[in-house]
């Protein structure tokens, strides 16, 4: 019997073991941290061999292959242990790709990746294919293959993700942008985070399609430099383009070869934003590549309902508008958030940096923000970047706090905006404990 060990017992490594399980594979599944309850449980269910709080390396090293979850660092002992006895490691997305015949939706990027792969789902869903959600957005790819058969799976991958592949190979991959994020995993150089990214087209052949955007120039500079034997479709909000997806005056349009050209007006988007225009646009390519109907893939765009903690409007309270967009964990995704902004903002921000440059949000800052509340354990680069460009400044040490300042600070008409530009892991367990904690306390006013 083969050994699958897998390093790591969140969602993704569970997932995993569950599927090598399945498979026959004889598995061990090893954390250095605790875990959870519910996890533990799956495990035992299983008959899966397990340890906590420890990585025991003659088990670990007893393994034909190692799927490692993408939280664990590129640079941990155990890794390196494992390379010097050339045992392959793959992520968990490489795992199970290798036990599915269906079709791979697959979409990474720094920004909009999770309302995107959501829209994508929510059109091939409304169309009545057999499709299922996964990847880095909730449910893993290999607790999807392990538990049903679909013709389709629509994915968002991270780029932790795409670093351990070997074939894993969508039919359609979306690279939605690339901008600074993650620099700290990437020895704080973009070019190895950007490759990384495109890391998803990398064994595509010429019967499957590379969906990118235009508009974003690492994109377009890595896709000349690096190519692709995928067939290439470009989608702007900018250009008008002969075979791609793009906005004309007030219509967004799809144009591919030998296909009729899908229109709609723009004002029939549930997403708001430019952003979502461009997001938009990316999932009509996807629609119109898998020759879905043009009533259905209208419906579907103007009902889409916007994720959770993405520009999420909480409540309104004594007039001020609450947004939760603790998704926002990067300054691109903060730019496209003030973007939206029609009202004066309070802006509460912060977190564990990720070797964030906050020059590319400053106008709309100087232009939108009255006041910002900076909620994390060291705020010292928020404060010396933005001192003297806001009118108010002030810290916070937990939830409760930044939002009974917000209540204080805010104004009728003006908007309470969490967008945090940072990782949560100083205050919260993740990005999701962050936005429902937010939540809660607005509702509390």
């Amino acid at each position: 019997m083969k050994r699958l060990v897998v390093l790591g017992a969140g969602e993704s490594g569970v997932g995993a073991a569950l599927l090598g399980k399945k498979e026959g594979y004889d598995v061990f599944v090893s954390d250095m941290g605790i875990i959870a309850p519910n996890f533990k449980q799956e495990l035992e269910l299983a008959g899966i061999v397990y340890e906590e709080k420890n990585h025991s390396i003659d088990e670990i090293l007893k393994a034909e292959i190692v799927v490692k979850s993408p939280g664990i660092p590129k640079k941990a002992a155990i890794l390196k242990e494992i390379a010097s006895k050339n045992i392959p490691v793959i992520s968990e997305i490489e795992w199970a790709s290798r036990f599915t015949k269906a079709k791979i939706i697959a979409l990474t990027g720094s920004n909009g990746k999770t309302t995107t792969t959501s829209l994508i789902f929510h059109i091939l869903e409304n169309e009545g294919l057999n499709v299922a959600l996964g990847g880095n957005i909730g449910i893993s790819f290999a607790r999807l293959v392990a538990q049903n058969n679909h013709d389709y799976y629509v994915l968002e991958i991270s780029s932790f993700q795409l670093d351990d592949i070997q074939t894993f190979k969508p039919f359609i991959a979306i690279i939605l942008n690339i901008t600074i994020d993650h620099l700290d995993q990437y020895e704080n150089k973009f070019d190895l985070y950007a490759r990384s990214k495109f890391k998803i087209t990398q064994n595509q052949d010429n019967e499957d399609f590379l969906v990118y955007n235009l508009d974003n120039e690492p994109i377009v500079d890595l896709l000349q430099e690096i190519g692709t034997k995928a067939n290439a479709i470009a989608y702007s909000t900018e250009k008008t383009l002969e075979n791609g997806a793009f906005i004309s005056g007030e219509k967004l349009k799809v144009k591919l070869e030998k296909e009729p050209e899908f229109q709609m007006p723009l004002s029939s988007l549930s997403l708001l934003g430019k952003h979502n225009q461009s997001n938009s646009l990316a999932a009509a390519t996807v629609a119109n590549i898998l020759k879905l109907k043009d009533k259905k893939l209208i419906e579907a765009l103007s009902d889409f309902k916007a994720v959770e903690h993405r520009l999420e409007k909480v409540c309104m309270v004594a007039g001020v508008q609450y947004i939760n967009d603790s998704k926002a964990t990067n300054v691109n995704a903060v730019y496209y958030a003030l973007e939206c902004m029609d009202k004066e903002v309070i802006w509460i921000a912060g977190g564990t940096d990720k070797g964030n440059d906050y020059t590319e949000i400053e106008e709309l800052v100087k232009k939108k923000v009255k006041a910002l509340i900076c909620l994390g354990v060291d705020n010292q680069k928020l404060l010396s970047t933005f001192s003297g460009m806001v009118e108010e400044i002030t810290e916070a040490k937990s939830m409760k706090e930044a939002v009974e300042k917000a209540y204080k600070m805010a104004k009728k008409d003006q908007i309470v905006l969490l967008s945090p530009a940072c990782a949560s892991f100083d205050l919260f367990k993740n990005y999701m404990d962050r936005g429902v904690q937010f939540k809660q306390e607005v509702k509390k006013l």
